[in-house]
């Protein structure tokens, strides 16, 4: 009868009366900005004084808020990588109300400069003006970045001023910059082959079939060589990630498929005589309360090799950037691996910010790399709290030095397809700059059915975990190919440009076993085809070719050859929803209008830039007339909106690149 009472009573308190127990908490908010009123994203915000530690991280506008604080008195202190930090005392939280706390950080000048070189932004510094710390007013001048020195070790300012630790540590006299006695700035870096696509005879070879590609890693890649006065390695340039790195707006998908298709084709800008097909795909958008949840692990690399500034240091930051977009029904777990594999941190309700912060901050390089162990901990614990509505995923985040223990990478991609069959699938964030294994970061990604980002900067790491948050994290459409079938009375030769580690047989495209691409919630996927027409200045034949067979065609009806218009070729697509085996088939006619380049979107004509620019970086045999100025020139008029700035900082990339080819 005793415990009958007492069980009640224990209900009663927990259930019956949850407005007394609420009103003895209260919350705070606010938004942390910078001296110059640009918000500050990633700041960590602490309740000192509360127990176990209350906080928080400000969001990509600045925001934070945190909850469930007891009534009380308490100091609050802000404090954010290159800032000085700042604590407000005698903070009242009174019951069941919220109380607004504002905060704005100053550069913290006399840990992080000494004296500062202004340039542009991923400009090499060394041929730029030196300012004393008496000209330097704490605040770099907006769109400009800057580079502080203290004690030998480099902080780069980001196109937001954020500070963080370069790639480089050098002197204040330093004229390389970080680039080793050849002139490469990662000496040490893997790069997979790259044989650039030939141009096929239609004749020979009428179908092209390829998977979508949507990591973007090429791009910070190259920019990273370039920022530090080196052209990039031939093989770091996958032309497709440069152009899939760009955001395009292409119409939102209206049907019941989880995208929309565009094509179009102009004249090709570096060979007038031959044409430009461009071929395009919109990924639905969804905002962040949209998506399932979340069941992530992080996967740490905290071996010795992360121990530089642009690895496990800027990881830690980008890391709480993602963590501020977290939702109460997200889950997330960190493991760590450095010789041997550990659990820092259990899986956690994304709600309880604080904790998940406390446990990256913790994080310490030092040790061997026993990769494989790392990820099997990290896919055992995914497994654990597997969710069957949710989005469970591994999170790699590591320069790919994977060099103790049975780290081959077949036994790795063994590992990797097998959980992707399970529904657990792997992304990879890629970190480094002196030394960092692309080759087989870029492997894991592939198989383990996510994408695969290169994160030089805070404005990188704000990019991919944050703005793009949905497309890092939520796939909305699977084994995504795509297969050309080109006329050969209308083309006599194409060129896929880039997605040549991508390309498939043609009957693959059938085969609903073979791995493809993955597409992100609001992802756009670009590919570019250089085509010669039957009878253009570029055909040196008869122009005739074959009939079309109509193979492949159901359920489109195929005109006859005398009523083809204008009709060069025809897409074909399959992709799988997430959850489904079997795939299904998207089938559309490209038309050649006779458009000029100058005619075209700014989408087409930003993507044709980006296109000439790969083939410069690679001295491509097939980059005809090409050259910086008309890439300057054409990406300047192809602006568009750019509300993120992305096409402009492209525009001072090729300028930069302009004048180490020059040298």
């Amino acid at each position: 009868m005793k415990r009958n009472i007492l069980c009640a009573l224990v209900y009663a308190a927990t259930f019956c009366a949850p407005l007394h127990l609420s009103a003895q908490f209260g919350a705070i908010f606010g938004t942390v900005r910078d001296s110059t009123g640009k918000p500050v994203a990633g700041a960590t915000v602490k309740i000192i004084g509360t127990s176990p530690l209350r906080g928080g991280v400000s969001k990509s506008g600045g925001t934070y808020r945190v909850a469930g604080i007891r009534v009380g008195t308490y100091s609050v202190q802000v404090s954010s990588v290159g800032y000085t930090s700042q604590t407000r005392n005698g903070i009242r939280i009174e019951a069941d109300s919220e109380i607004n706390v504002d905060f704005s950080l100053s550069f913290d000048r006399d840990r992080y400069v000494d004296s500062c070189i202004i340039y542009e932004y991923g400009a090499f510094p060394g041929s730029a003006r030196s300012l004393s710390e008496e000209e330097y007013g704490g605040v770099l001048p907006g769109g400009v970045g800057g580079l502080a020195i203290r004690g030998g070790r480099a902080y780069e300012t980001t196109l937001r001023d954020a500070i963080y630790p370069a790639p480089a540590v050098i002197s204040e006299h330093s004229e390389e910059m970080g680039r080793s006695a050849d002139g490469q700035w990662s000496e040490g870096a893997i790069y997979a082959p790259v044989a650039e696509n030939e141009l096929v005879s239609s004749r020979d070879q009428r179908f092209s079939t390829f998977s979508i590609d949507v990591d973007p890693a090429s791009y910070s890649i190259a920019r990273g060589y370039i920022g530090h006065g080196a052209l990039p390695p031939k093989d770091a340039v996958r032309i497709e990630e440069l152009i899939n790195y760009f955001p395009y707006d292409y119409p939102s998908p209206r049907g019941d498929d989880p995208f929309s298709i565009t094509t179009d084709v102009a004249d090709c800008p570096w060979n007038p005589a031959h044409r430009l097909v461009r071929i395009g795909l919109q990924g639905r958008k969804l905002e962040m309360a949209q998506l399932p949840p979340n069941n992530l692990v992080f996967l740490i690399d905290v071996s010795g090799s992360m121990q530089s500034g642009a690895k496990l240091p800027l990881l830690k930051q980008g890391l709480q950037l993602l963590v501020a977009e977290l939702r109460a029904e997200d889950r997330v777990a960190i493991v760590t691996y450095a010789g041997n594999a550990g659990l820092v941190l259990g899986s956690t309700s994304g709600e309880r910010k604080s904790e998940i912060i406390q446990a990256i901050e913790s994080l310490q390089p030092g040790g061997s790399t026993a990769g494989e162990a790392g990820i099997a901990l990290a896919y055992d614990i995914a497994r654990k709290h597997f969710d069957a509505h949710g989005n469970n995923r591994v999170i790699l985040c590591t320069d790919g030095d994977f060099n103790v223990g049975v780290s081959s990478r077949e036994d790795l991609t063994r590992m990797i397809e097998l959980k992707r069959r399970e529904g657990i699938w792997l992304t990879v964030l890629g970190f480094g700059g002196e030394a960092h294994n692309d080759a087989t970061m870029e492997l894991l990604a592939d198989k383990g059915n996510g994408s695969y980002a290169y994160i030089d900067g805070i404005d990188e790491a704000r990019k991919v975990l944050v703005r793009e948050l949905g497309a890092t994290l939520f796939t909305i459409a699977r084994d995504v190919k795509i297969q050309v079938e080109f006329d050969p009375a209308r083309v006599v030769s194409y060129r896929l440009i880039g997605y040549e580690n991508r390309m498939m047989a043609r009957e693959d495209f059938h085969d609903d076993t073979k791995d493809a691409g993955e597409l992100g919630a609001g992802h756009a996927v670009t590919a570019l085809y250089e085509i010669v027409t039957a009878g253009s200045a570029g055909d040196h034949g008869d122009g005739s070719g074959p009939e079309l067979s109509g193979l492949d065609r159901a359920p489109l009806r195929i005109r006859p050859a005398s009523d083809r218009g204008d009709t060069l070729l025809f897409v074909k697509l399959r992709y799988k929803a997430p959850a489904d085996s079997v795939s299904r088939l998207l089938i559309g006619p490209v038309l050649d209008r006779g458009q000029r380049i100058g005619e075209m979107s700014d989408n087409f004509r930003h993507a044709a830039a980006v296109a000439e620019f790969g083939m410069l970086l690679r001295d491509s045999k097939w980059r005809g007339s090409a050259s910086y100025d008309d890439v300057i020139e054409r990406a300047r008029g192809a602006r568009g909106a750019d509300a993120e700035g992305y096409r402009d900082a492209f525009i001072r990339l090729v300028e930069r690149c302009r004048s180490i080819a020059a040298k």
